[in-house]
């Protein structure tokens, strides 16, 4: 369920509308290359299609930086 906190996280204040989250477009910026001021839902929608499993992937490594984040825990 680690996904679900990161997207829930990135989404903060457009939860409704993620593809007006700074940080969504930001990342879909860097991603995609395309402007960031310039992108809209269907530009979202398609790379969700298109990239789907890259995606998949990024929340899969997401979740194991997470994990290992937790597990070694600050140094004292």
């Amino acid at each position: 369920m680690y996904w679900l906190r990161f997207l829930w996280n990135a989404t903060r204040g457009h939860r409704l509308r993620p593809w007006r989250s700074p940080y969504l477009r930001w990342r879909m910026e860097t991603y995609s290359g395309r402007p960031a001021d310039q992108l809209r839902l269907r530009d979202f929608r398609e790379v969700m299609v298109r990239d789907r499993m890259q995606f998949v992937r990024f929340l899969r490594w997401t979740e194991e930086l997470g994990e290992l984040a937790h597990r070694k825990g600050p140094e004292a």
